[in-house]
């Protein structure tokens, strides 16, 4: 197993200072190499807790292990440090930097993990390469349609070699057409690069992708094969 949750615990205060239990004790394995989905309906606790796996939110109890290492025993620079080398983000607003190009979105990451800025871009090419959009590696993102912003966010996802990615509602924001370049996208990394892929969606056509689906309910996962 890549990753491991034990007895993880999530409570939001209300408005009106009663807690709110999103997450009761999931304790869950993530299988190397497989394309696993979370679906459920929306406010089930799906994103919060695709977050404290990522390390981007803290419990309230319980353990996070990826790859043997206890996430939460980090502190905030290693932690950092770890999530850039090990996890690629994918959600559903791709979040790229306007002003930045590309092929300089996808470049930044590589940066930021101590490469030079050549190797960086060479990094940054080949994978907008692979996601078919090296004809636009110069493009801004507001250049780019939804669909191909995307890409670019998938591609710098990427930036590092990580061994899992986490996509929250990655076609979310997209038409069917732009959806299906998006799933075959994934379908074709995970079978390339051996990739291990936890998605959460409400799309019945990513949830296809799925070789593992589970489904979020009462602040637990259910096991669906």
């Amino acid at each position: 197993m890549i990753l491991e949750a034990k007895n993880i615990h999530k409570s939001f205060l209300k408005a009106n200072e009663k807690k709110l239990k999103v997450l009761k004790g999931i304790s869950f394995a993530l299988q190397e190499n497989k394309i696993t989905i979370i679906e459920g309906v929306s406010g089930a606790g799906k994103s919060t807790l695709l977050h404290i796996l990522g390390g981007l939110d803290f419990p309230d109890a319980g353990e996070v292990f990826i790859k043997g290492t206890n996430i939460f025993s980090l502190n905030d620079d290693e932690l950092s440090k770890f999530r850039n080398k090990n996890i690629g983000f994918v959600f559903q607003f791709h979040h790229l930097l306007p002003e930045f190009t590309a092929l300089e979105n996808v470049a930044l990451p590589v940066m930021i993990n101590n490469s030079s800025k050549s190797k960086a871009f060479e990094r940054a090419k080949e994978l907008l390469s692979m996601v078919g959009l090296y004809d636009r590696i110069e493009h801004k993102p507001a250049e780019l349609s939804g669909g191909e912003q995307q890409r670019v966010a998938i591609a710098r996802a990427l930036a590092n070699n990580p061994s899992i990615i986490f996509a929250d509602e990655p076609t979310g924001n997209l038409d069917s057409v732009n959806s299906d370049i998006i799933n075959k996208l994934f379908l074709d990394l995970k079978k390339e690069l051996g990739l291990t892929f936890l998605l959460v969606t409400h799309n019945p056509e990513l949830v296809k992708l799925g070789e593992i689906v589970l489904e979020m309910k009462d602040g637990q996962l259910i096991n669906h094969g």
